[in-house]
Parts: C-alpha cells; sequence; structure tokens
C-alpha cells in the first residue's frame, strides 16, 4: 500500500503531473482557436458551449495546429529540456540541438500533440474531478435538504447509504491520481523514441566526433614532429657541448648559439600550433613551415652534431602548400629519429620533386655500433609519418636493410588532402 501510494503521490509523480499541467496550458491557445473556428463555421452558440461531444470535437480539432506548431525546430529542444526537469528522463535519451530533418521534425510533432492530449484531459479532470470529490466526502456531514439541493442526492439514500458518498469520492480522488500516473508514465516512455536523436542526428554526431579526433591527431601530430625535434636537437647539442666545454670553448659557444636558434625557432612554431587553439584559430598564429625553411632544419640538425647530404632540386618552389608543409614535417621527425636512435652518423637527404609527386628518402647507416635509443613514451614519430602521407593519399616506408636504415614517402602532388 505504501509503494502504491508512492507511485501515485511521490515527487516522480507531482512532478511528471506538473509537466501535464504544462501540457494542458500549452493546448488552450490551440482549443481557443479551435473554438472560434467551430463557433464560426458549425454553429452561432458561444465560445466553450454546447454538448460534450462538441467539446471533445473541438479538443481534437485543437490537435492539428498543435502537430504543425511543432514542426518548428526550436521545439525538440525546450520540450526537452521540461521532460529532463520534470520526467525523470535521462538527458543522454534525449537530442539536445533542434529539429534539422523531417524525420526529427515529425517525431517532435508526435510527441507535442502527445503531451498536449495527454495534458488536457489531466488538466480537465484535475479540474473537474476534486470539487466533486469533496462535495461527496461531505455527504455525512450535510442535511437531507442540503444534499438533494446541491448534489441532488436522492433523498431514499439516507442512513448508512450516506457513507457512499466518502467512498465515491476517495474512488474519484484515487482516479485522477491513476490517471495522472499513468499518463506521465506513458510521456516518459515515449519521450526518449520520440525526443531522441534520430539516425541522421546521430551520424551528424559521430562525423563532430571524428572530426574533433582528427583535429587532435593533427594537433598532437604537430606538437610531437616540431617541438619534440627542437627538444631532441636540444639535448644533442647540449651534451656536446657539456663534453667539449673545457677542451673546444669554441664550439661550445656554436652548441649554445644552436640551442638558442633552436629553442627560438620552436617557441614560434608551438605558437603556431597554439593559435590553433584559439577561437581567432590561425589568423593569430605564424605561417608553418615549409621545404622553403629545410636550409635552417638542416643548419640546426647539424649543429646537434649530425652529417646531412642534401641531395634536392634547386628550388622547390612548386610543390603545392600543403604537400611543402606536410614533407617539412616528415623531414623534420626523419631527421629527429636519426639522431635519437642512431646518433651522430651521416644521413643522406634525397627530394625528387616531379610534375605530380614529390619523393622524400632519408637514408643512414645502422649496427652494432650505433645501438639505438629507446625512450619512454616514444614510437610515434613513424606512425605521424604514415598518417600525414595516408591523409595526402600518399604512401610511406620505413625499415633496415642490409645495415641501412631508409625511410621512403612518397607523396602525390596532385591536390590537397582529402
Amino acid at each position: 500500500m505504501r509503494a502504491l501510494a508512492s507511485a501515485l503521490l511521490g515527487r516522480r509523480a507531482r512532478l511528471r503531473w506538473v509537466h501535464l499541467l504544462l501540457g494542458g496550458a500549452l493546448l488552450m491557445p490551440y482549443f481557443l482557436l479551435a473554438n472560434v473556428i467551430v463557433a464560426a463555421v458549425v454553429t452561432s452558440d458561444g465560445l466553450l458551449t454546447g454538448s460534450l461531444l462538441r467539446q471533445f470535437a473541438i479538443f481534437g480539432l485543437a490537435l492539428l495546429p498543435a502537430a504543425v506548431t511543432a514542426l518548428f525546430p526550436l521545439v525538440r529542444p525546450l520540450e526537452g529540456t521540461a521532460v529532463r526537469a520534470l520526467c525523470a528522463v535521462p538527458g543522454a535519451e534525449l537530442a539536445a540541438g533542434p529539429s534539422d530533418s523531417w524525420a526529427a521534425r515529425g517525431r517532435t510533432a508526435a510527441w507535442y500533440t502527445l503531451h498536449l492530449a495527454a495534458g488536457g484531459i489531466v488538466s480537465g479532470a484535475s479540474l473537474a474531478v476534486p470539487p466533486s470529490a469533496a462535495m461527496l466526502l461531505a455527504v455525512p456531514f450535510l442535511s437531507g435538504h442540503l444534499r438533494e439541493a446541491w448534489l441532488r442526492w436522492p433523498a431514499t439514500l439516507d442512513g448508512p447509504w450516506t457513507l457512499l458518498g466518502p467512498v465515491g469520492g476517495a474512488a474519484l480522488l484515487f482516479l485522477i491520481a491513476g490517471i495522472s500516473w499513468a499518463a506521465g508514465a506513458l510521456l516518459a516512455r515515449c519521450a526518449p523514441v520520440l525526443l531522441g536523436p534520430t539516425a541522421a542526428d546521430r551520424i551528424a554526431a559521430a562525423e563532430r566526433h571524428a572530426l574533433r579526433l582528427a583535429e587532435r591527431n593533427r594537433l598532437a601530430r604537430e606538437l610531437h614532429d616540431s617541438v619534440g625535434h627542437a627538444l631532441s636537437a636540444v639535448t644533442l647539442q647540449a651534451s656536446a657541448a657539456r663534453r667539449v666545454l673545457d677542451s673546444d670553448p669554441g664550439f661550445a659557444r656554436e652548441a649554445l648559439a644552436a640551442i638558442e636558434e633552436t629553442t627560438r625557432a620552436a617557441v614560434g612554431e608551438l605558437d603556431t600550433v597554439l593559435g590553433l587553439l584559439r577561437e581567432d584559430g590561425a589568423a593569430s598564429a605564424a605561417p608553418a613551415p615549409t621545404l622553403a625553411d629545410l636550409a635552417s632544419l638542416l643548419e640546426r640538425t647539424r649543429a646537434a652534431g649530425g652529417t646531412v647530404t642534401l641531395t634536392a632540386p634547386a628550388t622547390l618552389d612548386g610543390v603545392p602548400p600543403v604537400v611543402s608543409r606536410e614533407a617539412f614535417r616528415i623531414v623534420q621527425e626523419g631527421l629527429s629519429n636519426a639522431l635519437r636512435h642512431a646518433g651522430r652518423v651521416p644521413v643522406l637527404l634525397r627530394i625528387d620533386a616531379a610534375a605530380d609527386r614529390l619523393e622524400v628518402v632519408l637514408e643512414n647507416p645502422v649496427g652494432p655500433e650505433h645501438v639505438p635509443h629507446h625512450r619512454p613514451g616514444g614510437g610515434r614519430g613513424l606512425a605521424g609519418i604514415a598518417e600525414r602521407a595516408r591523409l595526402l593519399r600518399g604512401t610511406a616506408e620505413a625499415g633496415e636493410h642490409a645495415g641501412v636504415w631508409r625511410l621512403s614517402v612518397s607523396l602525390p602532388c596532385g591536390g590537397g588532402p582529402p
């Protein structure tokens, strides 16, 4: 009995009753509009007059303009907010945005019509039933004359029969509570279906999530290749300067100057990446380096102790900007890997630029005397190179053969990324 009372009169039931009353209040303008139309077309009687059948007909007619109103895209988020607050429906099951497709608008119209229909019934019952129930509960306390005058209670139903009044009043109150509970439960069950995301909404959300992940991966690649290369070069330059600080001060000064230049360039590239995270985006960021900046990259690499031999065309201005930027990052990461894992070994860098394709090849010797250095959290460089090449519809291959580590990347120059 306590569980039944809690279900019918508990906090959840009361909130859902308020939600139903809200639906009844939203129905009133449509009901008045329908009543005006019926009064003008069918009869000359006054507003809100006529038989009960006529009132129900007007009630049904009022739901038609309500359904049309619900086709407005912003109805779905407004109704969803009310459902989350009053119907105890988890917000994750409801769509948050406007109805962008006709399928979503049709579902919203069905929900809005159901909400107003159930709300109108419960609101009407909540207004009409309690006064009748109160009069029936007062039957034992009224004289026969008052019972007959006010309640039209037959004079023959006196004595013990007056106890039927309170029973009937309690039954009416229980009935209105049960109707409200049933209507609230129905709306709570239908809300995720009619106000939840459609298949198009889920696809759009998945696409937005994929775009966010792609942007995060792009920023991670930029940070890894630019700042990671600079830190690797600075580490080797500082180590070399420390070892020859007493024996070769001139080289130590050159290494410190290279460290200064490398860190300054790294700060600039870091500001470029961080500019992508700001609201103003790339508008406030410096341009990303391209193959035109290859000379400074090789100079910093040589200052760190590496030997780089470059074979490339006299000019690379014909390479599309997006390909030039990605190729620079690929070369940067390849040189970083050579410095980090092979040490001070000679590196051969060959760049071939054709009309439709750009080839980048880096080679450096490996062997027992060149033990790779593994650092915690590493191993993302080659994956980033492969991802850059794949985004441009190119290919990237890396591996050791006959004591030589070779990185080969081929990038089409016919267009940008897909």
